[in-house]
Parts: structure tokens; C-alpha cells; sequence
């Protein structure tokens, strides 16, 4: 999902940013960047076909402990902007994963300049009348990608990073789309997005999409 220093790209490539081309990229292996419009890496992706999709007593247990979450879908450029967004999206990615990872500029060109940007949606989090969490989505007809989640780690909500996944998932197969993207799986500490039902991931070495989850936990070992 993020662009992290040692990032697993395979290939890279600039598409025409439309529906037809962009789902038969992410068909291919490849997802959108933050690197330009259009731009697209092909990575060890992984997403979920929802069509037969169920929630497992895991996700509904942390669907039940993060009870009480609003959910929003909010077309992009962000019509209420504000700088606690890019300052939560800061603090967050610098906490997580260290200073240079995400800046607050380009998180608030993410959320507003859709001429240069690849996301079209927003998803807010709100809980007791707060905003605590964000995420920004690539969606179209057919294909959802979840990415670029940041939410408060002080948040009195536990499992709050869980819990927002989760509900995008729903909100995905509720709309009826086919699939939804969950980003990269190429290090241990991506292992969380494993607890889903009906996974594939893109063998890079294949070519093909997989659902051999053990030969996928043995190369993030």
C-alpha cells in the first residue's frame, strides 16, 4: 500500500488513467502509485474475490471491539479539507515507519489534486463525533484498492487499524465490485492481511495469481 524505502516493484509502467486500463493492470499484478498519474508498479499484490467473500469469526470479533465507528465514502478532491488531516497522517507514518516516509504535502495533494493524484475516494472514520482515521481508495466499477490508512494510535478504539479494513471490505462487496486490492505482501510484518477468506496473491516468479498461502507466508518468512 505505501511506497516504503525497500519496496518490491518487478516492473513499472504508465497507463491511460481510465477504468478498462487500470483493472486489467491490477489484473496483471500491478497497482497505482503515488508517484504520478497513472503510474503503476507490479508487486507481490494481494486482493480479495468477494463474490463468495465471509467475514471469520476474527474479523467479526474485531468488527464487535470496534463497535461504534461511522463509516464515510467520500469522493475526491476532499470537500472539507483541513490541515488535522495531513497532521494525523504525519504524526502517523513518522510514529509507524519513521521520519521521510509520507509528508504532510503530499498527503493533502493525495486528498485534493486529483489532476496529478491516482486515489477518487476517501474513506473517514468517526468515532464519538471525531474523525480518527482516513484512508484514500482507488475504485471503479469493478475493482476497489484500499490504501494509504492512517488513523490515531492514541485512539482509546482497539484494533482501530484492523477494524477500518474490515469495513472497506464490506463496503466493497456490498457495492458488488469483484475484487478489492489490499496493497503488497512482501515482508513479515504485512502477515496482519492474511486473515481473510478467499485471498489471492500475484506470484511474481508465475506470472498468475495464487491462492497457495503457505508458499506466500514461507517467501515473507
Amino acid at each position: 500500500m505505501i511506497l516504503y524505502m525497500s519496496y518490491f516493484s518487478t516492473d513499472t509502467k504508465k497507463v491511460e488513467f481510465s477504468e478498462a486500463s487500470i483493472t486489467e493492470a491490477y489484473n496483471n499484478g500491478y497497482v497505482l502509485t503515488r508517484l504520478g498519474k497513472g503510474e503503476m508498479n507490479q508487486t507481490r499484490s494481494l486482493r480479495i474475490d468477494l463474490e463468495s467473500f465471509e467475514l471469520t469469526s476474527e474479523n467479526r470479533r474485531i468488527l464487535r471491539k470496534t463497535e461504534g465507528i461511522d463509516f464515510k465514502v467520500i469522493g475526491l478532491p476532499y470537500p472539507s479539507y483541513s490541515w488535522e488531516i495531513h497532521k494525523l497522517g504525519k504524526e502517523y507514518y513518522e510514529r509507524k515507519f519513521g521520519e521521510g516516509v509520507m509528508s504532510a504535502s503530499k498527503i493533502k495533494d493525495m486528498f485534493n489534486n486529483t489532476e496529478d493524484e491516482n486515489m477518487t475516494d476517501a474513506i473517514t472514520y468517526n468515532f464519538q463525533g471525531k474523525n480518527i482515521g482516513y484512508c484514500l481508495i482507488y475504485k471503479n466499477k469493478q475493482i476497489m484498492h484500499y490504501a494509504y490508512p492512517f488513523y490515531d494510535l492514541d485512539s482509546e478504539v482497539s484494533n482501530l487499524g484492523m477494524g477500518m479494513m474490515i469495513r472497506a471490505i464490506e463496503y466493497a462487496k456490498h457495492n458488488g465490485l469483484k475484487y478489492i486490492y489490499l496493497g503488497s505482501v512482501v515482508d513479515p510484518e504485512s502477515k496482519y492481511k492474511l486473515q481473510f477468506n478467499n485471498l489471492e496473491w500475484f506470484d511474481t516468479d508465475q506470472s498468475s495469481w495464487s491462492t497457495d498461502l503457505d508458499r506466500l507466508k514461507n517467501l515473507i518468512s
